[in-house]
């Protein structure tokens, strides 16, 4: 059940606000790019990089929703020394069309301080460092309760090979209980089996895992929210990654858009994530996500890996 307030809702208002917020990033991300000095540093290895874009893009996410939403529990990737923001990393404005959106009845009456913000200010940075752009995503991730239940995803070079006079970027986002928006639902044929994967973080027990799913192909690509994205777009059939690279920031937003349209991202175990501000950071258990046959994937995971992998 859905109802409409004379004024909208935390929830809605939170989402519209991250809408803005992705879409500077998106730009920022670019920007970046188009400057040519990535400012790339290594944080634990080689594959682990963070760069002037990752840098830029936490601090306008983080302080333009704390600006906004002061009581608000905000946890970004990156770990970066409280400073002055530049007031043109700010950005103040809300996605009209969400406004207008009516918010699910068991969100309406969520107050500021209840909510926890999952942010990863550029999923993809190897990918980002090797141009390997349509990789790249900004994950906002909402969730309350523990529960993952709205998102923004926002992909600053969608389009970038469609020729120049493209509209380069787009932003996808969902509330539980309301929907998805802004791409094209699509499904890997019945019968297909098409694995998703880690391009950069592999390992034997990713690759005895995705055997035992005996697939018709795999596809290896960088970032999380890409992953999500080739599943609720057809491309792909199930992501899975039998490891504990991936963050909670990695999975928040994308678990919304999936699960919005019908999906299920879980860890290898089959368990719920959980999103808790006290939560560790690290998906320690893997993760497991898919848009249909959530059982049929997990069922066929090797009791190996789920011994290898402790929740």
């Amino acid at each position: 059940m859905l109802i409409m307030a004379s004024s909208p809702a935390v929830l809605i208002r939170l989402v519209a606000s991250a809408y803005s917020i992705a879409q500077k990033a998106g730009m920022i991300v670019r920007s970046v790019m188009a400057g040519g000095d990535l400012g790339i540093v290594e944080k634990t290895s080689s594959v682990d990089l963070q760069t002037k874009a990752d840098r830029l893009v936490q601090m306008s996410i983080c302080s333009s929703l704390a600006q906004k939403f002061p009581k608000l529990t905000i946890i970004g990737e990156e770990d970066l020394p409280v400073q002055e923001v530049d007031q043109e990393l700010i950005e103040d404005g809300q996605w009209e069309e969400i406004l207008k959106k009516p918010c699910p009845t068991q969100y309406s009456a969520i107050k500021e301080e209840d909510l926890v913000v999952w942010v990863d200010p550029l999923d993809g940075t190897k990918e980002y460092t090797e141009g390997l752009l349509d990789n790249v995503t900004v994950l906002i991730g909402i969730a309350y309760e523990g529960r993952a239940i709205a998102g923004v995803i926002n992909q600053p070079y969608y389009n970038y090979q469609a020729g120049a006079d493209a509209v380069l970027g787009r932003t996808i986002w969902g509330i539980l209980g309301l929907g998805a928006f802004g791409f094209q639902l699509n499904e890997v044929p019945d019968g297909k089996h098409i694995i998703t994967t880690t391009r950069s973080h592999s390992s034997k027990l990713v690759n005895d895992c995705i055997s035992a799913m005996n697939p018709d192909n795999v596809l290896r690509v960088g970032g999380a929210g890409n992953k999500i994205i080739q599943l609720i777009e057809g491309k792909a059939s199930a992501y899975v990654f039998a490891s504990p690279g991936c963050k909670k920031w990695d999975t928040c937003a994308p678990e919304v858009i999936l699960c919005a349209v019908g999906g299920k991202l879980t860890d290898i175990h089959g368990n719920a994530l959980q999103y808790h501000k006290e939560v560790k950071h690290m998906n320690s258990a893997g993760v497991l996500a898919t848009l249909r046959n959530h059982d049929y994937y997990a069922s066929r995971v090797p009791e190996t890996v789920k011994k290898a992998l402790v929740p």
